[in-house]
């Protein structure tokens, strides 16, 4: 089987003010990475546009009409100091979702052995009714619950590697008995929640804050300590917020990551889900701002997840 790869052009139309980190550029340095011919076997598919109504399993009615109205005809609608939507924002939302949700669909067929979505806007910051951090749709807690009510599994996994804490896939999920949550990230540091007394109301969320100025050693022995919960859960699908501003060059952040790390952290999910689910895994795109470092680390995680689900 192969690894798919989810994208559409709709992610490039999502274009922030001047200046924004969040940029359409970081899609496009994922594209020339994954150009090199030993991407080649990529199945390279389009994100589907979800409908509105998917963004419901994680979201309130009145936030997703909020979302609808704020979509600007011309410019920009800005929903929070670092949050913005132009005229295609609102597509691209909802096509990371039906990509994440098409990749679930995907995986748990057989169809492909494993998925990476690269859209954008990312999700792990948008809470159940306030867009925050670049984020309108908790787009990896949606599928989760996708995974969950619609194939009518038991259990799931979110795991999140991104610089910064995933306070709204946390928050969507909180009460959530059936998904599991680990999220490693610096601390101090946006949004500011992420403390590992932070468990759920059912003692299934689990947060490993990383000093300023740590690096893989310290990520290592995090996630090292953390996945045998992961295990110890039985998830039957594993879905992954692959955030890559731990990355040392990135520049919204403090962590000392090289591409290795990413590497050895795809490897360890990779060795976790043919342990507890037969390799089932959908990886999907959250932040990293160095344009360079996210291209070289996107092509790390990719290629760790052809190699496994070859």
């Amino acid at each position: 089987m192969s690894t798919a790869f989810f994208t559409h052009e709709a992610g490039l139309a999502h274009v922030t003010p001047a200046g924004h980190p969040e940029r359409l550029e970081r899609l496009e340095a994922i594209y020339a990475a994954l150009r090199d011919p030993e991407f080649a076997g990529l199945d390279r598919r389009t994100s589907p546009l979800a409908a509105a109504e998917e963004v419901l399993r994680c979201h309130t009615p009145a936030y997703l009409d909020l979302i609808r109205k704020a979509s600007p005809g011309t410019g920009w609608a800005q929903l929070d100091p670092d949050t913005f939507m132009a005229p295609a924002s609102f597509e691209a939302g909802l096509r990371a979702v039906g990509a994440a949700e098409a990749a679930v669909d995907a995986v748990l067929s057989g169809a492909a052995a494993n998925a990476f979505v690269a859209m954008r806007p990312p999700g792990h910051h948008a809470e159940r009714a306030r867009a925050m951090g670049f984020c309108l749709f908790g787009t990896v807690a949606i599928a989760a619950k996708y995974a969950l009510d619609h194939h009518g599994l038991s259990r799931v996994a979110v795991l999140d590697f991104d610089v910064h804490h995933g306070n709204g896939t946390q928050d969507l999920l909180w009460d959530e008995p059936r998904a599991m949550f680990v999220s490693s990230h610096q601390m101090p540091l946006y949004p500011g929640s992420g403390a590992a007394d932070e468990t759920g109301a059912h003692g299934q969320i689990v947060n490993l804050p990383l000093g300023p100025g740590s690096g893989g050693h310290e990520m290592r022995v995090a996630w090292e300590a953390a996945l045998p919960r992961v295990a110890a859960f039985r998830p039957e699908l594993i879905l992954v917020s692959a955030g890559f501003d731990a990355h040392r060059d990135d520049p919204l952040a403090g962590l000392n990551w090289t591409e290795a790390d990413f590497a050895w952290i795809t490897h360890a999910i990779c060795d976790l889900t043919e342990e507890t689910c037969a390799g089932r895994v959908v990886s999907s795109l959250e932040g990293g701002y160095d344009l360079d470092a996210l291209g070289a680390s996107v092509a790390q995680h990719v290629k760790v997840l052809m190699e496994r689900g070859a």
